[in-house]
């Protein structure tokens, strides 16, 4: 064979080849985008609305009507003081023009804000055993759509959760809530979950683990139906008292309710947290219509919350930072302190700050961002690492005590902030409530919510704290940078 043949068969090899590769790249371009558009069609397939069943009937299906409704009760409605969060409510759930004020004052109690709402209702329709989430991604009113959060689906891998969805198509439990919250909340995502036979207490340890600082839980129940009214009153009170009470077997038995299963689950799970509970409003449909001749159903609205410090607790503990300051700036000792004396909120673990501030600038200000031990004892270590280890200062000295105040901040567990992009980071962030921890590697720095007075313009706000934590003032435009947000129950002495 000639070189110019072998040649020319190289090249008709080589151009063979490239056809080959040319024709593999053109069908993976094409099987792409099939796959692509399969993938939209699929997504879009994917959203499945729980359309509205009693709107129109139990509440109004006009939207503008709806809300102006809802606000009227509000406006109506009365707020309570309660000593601490809010993490649960009871709400009725009749046709509003029977129920709508007593729920409306339950939910006039909420002001915090809430990424998760778990809804937990009975089945009227479908008997089932177990507990029941349903595979919509949205539940719809006529104010708009709410989204099912993304836990709904780990909770669904739970063994005493299925979905029954004939257990939701007309169920009116959940739905009656939903408005009250679209008005007073927001912007949330929900886990609605219909009952059947199931444990309470099984059901709250389920619960329990998709529990976080912005979880509410709103349980969905009426109390007795169709009583004269005297007895109704009377076995309402029965349910009335022992629920806030906590008083599980009495519910258990002497509570009618067509919601039990849920509320017995939310008291096992404010009994294993900590919560208190409070009875907000009762009335039953008499009340509401005035007709007291002919049975009666009843509606309470009862709240659970997580205390925070009394007026007395905080007392304390700013008494006790300056007493610490003068016995180890005078001695070198901390005060010593019979716990057995102090209440659980002075017991409790939890991370705290304690500032030093003299002539109104800062002298000092260390803490601890989590629970490490008890919170008085927090405070007495903090006030001294304040006043002598704080490396940005001098060591203060005793007769600087005069002319220095002290304030205390208890610290909310932080979470990681999830984002997708700076500018979603900055969306997230709300300035006076967050204090923001900013971590990468070995570098890390805190910025208290009370830092916002300072420094209000968020970018500004992140560029400090990047800085003060070892690392460029654009760190929080990397994304392998971790945030986390916490807040502050913030108190000094005047």
């Amino acid at each position: 064979m000639t070189k110019k043949k072998k040649s020319q068969r190289i090249k008709i090899k080589h151009m063979i080849i490239i056809i080959v590769l040319l024709i593999i790249f053109l069908l993976i371009l094409a099987y792409a985008g099939i796959n692509g558009r399969e993938k939209t069609e699929l997504e879009e397939q994917e959203k499945l609305v729980r359309p509205p069943a009693v709107a129109g009937t139990w509440y109004p299906s006009d939207k503008a009507l709806l809300k102006s409704l809802i606000n009227d009760y509000l406006r109506r409605a009365t707020k309570k003081e309660i000593n601490g969060e809010i993490r649960a409510l009871i709400a009725p759930h009749a046709g509003y023009p029977y129920s709508g004020l007593v729920a409306a004052n339950g939910f006039k109690q909420l002001e915090k804000d809430y990424d998760t709402v778990i809804l937990i209702g009975p089945t009227h329709h479908y008997p089932f055993i177990g507990a029941s989430i349903p595979n919509y991604t949205h539940y719809s009113t006529p104010i708009g759509e709410v989204r099912v959060s993304s836990k709904a689906k780990e909770m669904l891998k739970e063994n005493l959760i299925n979905t029954v969805l004939p257990a939701h198509t007309k169920e009116h439990c959940l739905e009656a809530e939903l408005p009250f919250l679209q008005v007073v909340l927001g912007d949330f995502e929900i886990i609605p979950i219909i009952t059947g036979r199931v444990s309470p207490e099984e059901l709250a340890s389920t619960i329990m683990k998709y529990i976080d600082d912005k979880t509410l839980i709103v349980v969905s129940s009426d109390l007795s139906h169709y009583h004269p009214y005297t007895e109704a009153v009377s076995l309402d009170k029965k349910c009335n008292d022992n629920i806030p009470a906590l008083n599980i077997e009495a519910v258990k038995t002497m509570c009618e309710a067509c919601g039990k299963t849920g509320i017995l689950t939310l008291m096992h799970i404010a009994k294993a947290k900590g919560w208190k509970g409070m009875l907000i409003d009762y009335k039953n449909s008499g009340d509401v219509t005035g007709d007291k001749s002919r049975g009666v159903v009843g509606y309470s609205a009862i709240v659970f919350y997580e205390e925070t410090l009394s007026a007395k607790e905080k007392e304390y503990l700013l008494s006790l930072a300056r007493n610490t300051l003068k016995a180890y700036l005078s001695t070198g000792r901390k005060p010593e302190v019979n716990d057995e004396e102090l209440t659980p909120n002075l017991r409790k673990v939890q991370g705290c700050f304690v500032t030093l501030n003299k002539n109104h600038r800062l002298r000092g200000c260390i803490g601890h961002i989590l629970p490490q031990e008890e919170l008085y004892k927090c405070v007495i270590d903090n006030a001294v690492n304040a006043a002598v280890n704080d490396k940005r200062f001098k060591p203060v000295v005793y007769d600087e005590l005069r002319d220095i105040q002290v304030e205390i901040s208890v610290l909310t567990v932080p979470e990681e902030l999830r984002y997708d992009s700076p500018n979603d980071l900055l969306g997230k962030l709300r300035p006076s409530i967050d204090g923001v921890v900013l971590k990468k590697g070995w570098h890390q720095a805190t910025y208290l919510p009370q830092v916002w007075e300072q420094i209000p313009e968020k970018q500004s706000f992140l560029a400090n704290l990047c800085v003060k934590a070892g690392l460029s003032p654009e760190c929080w435009q990397d994304p392998e940078l971790k945030v986390y947000t916490y807040q502050a129950l913030v108190f000094g002495e005047e």
